[in-house]
């Protein structure tokens, strides 16, 4: 079966992740987080790509962006890709691929799905202490990689309340189903959301948004037939 065209939307978020190859790691030392969060910021001004989330696990980078122009996130994307595996290898004496294939996206409606696309990317690296945007959004530091999204301004009036309001998310944990739908989605670059949302980005895009169900569909019966 060909390949369906990767989803890319201006003005829509995305939920990226880009894993290493053969479990290689991603980052060896600060050194490395740093000048993989330092591309990131350069990139995403130079591609107009916002940074809404982020999280270095040990053997992935994964994102929340949202670009301007469809075509910058695969600009951004490519041009991080080779900027820090040249960094790396030069600066660890190493040749050959970090990255184990191409990067993975799924298009996020607003609102819930995409707090939900936040938390699934800040959660793991926050309970393990890994390099995130988590401590941005519990106000323990400025993150000047990041831009806030539209839709952390409906979880309070203040910032204290807002950022009360993301430490009992992550306290409490995701929602599983969600998890799930959101983990698929990304591994095979659909889309996540509502059922009207879904159904307008297959209309606007000619591709669909979502697997189709397994099996077979029905062929209708002739007409006349009973």
């Amino acid at each position: 079966m060909a390949r369906l065209p990767r989803l890319a939307l201006a003005g829509h978020a995305h939920c990226v992740r880009q894993a290493t190859v053969h479990g290689q790691p991603l980052a060896v030392d600060a050194q490395d987080v740093k000048t993989l969060l330092q591309a990131v910021r350069e990139l995403s001004m130079q591609y107009r790509v916002a940074v809404w989330a982020y999280a270095l696990q040990p053997e992935a980078l994964d994102l929340v962006l949202c670009p301007e122009q469809a075509e910058g996130l695969g600009r951004f994307m490519q041009t991080l890709g080779r900027r820090y595996v040249q960094a790396f290898n030069r600066r660890h004496g190493r040749v050959g691929a970090l990255w184990g294939g191409r990067y993975r996206a799924a298009v996020i409606e607003s609102g819930e799905w995409l707090l939900a696309a936040i938390q699934h990317v800040e959660q793991p690296a926050w309970r393990a202490g890994w390099p995130s945007s988590a401590p941005h959004h519990l106000g323990q530091s400025r993150d000047p990689t990041l831009m806030e999204a539209p839709v952390f301004w409906a979880l309070g009036n203040t910032p204290f309340e807002r950022e009360l309001a993301w430490r009992l998310r992550l306290e409490q944990g995701p929602d599983a189903g969600r998890e799930v739908d959101l983990a698929r989605a990304v591994h095979g670059a659909w889309a996540v959301g509502s059922p009207d949302f879904l159904a307008a980005l297959a209309a606007s895009t000619g591709r669909p948004a979502r697997p189709r169900r397994p099996g077979r569909p029905r062929n209708p019966k002739p007409t006349g037939q009973t």
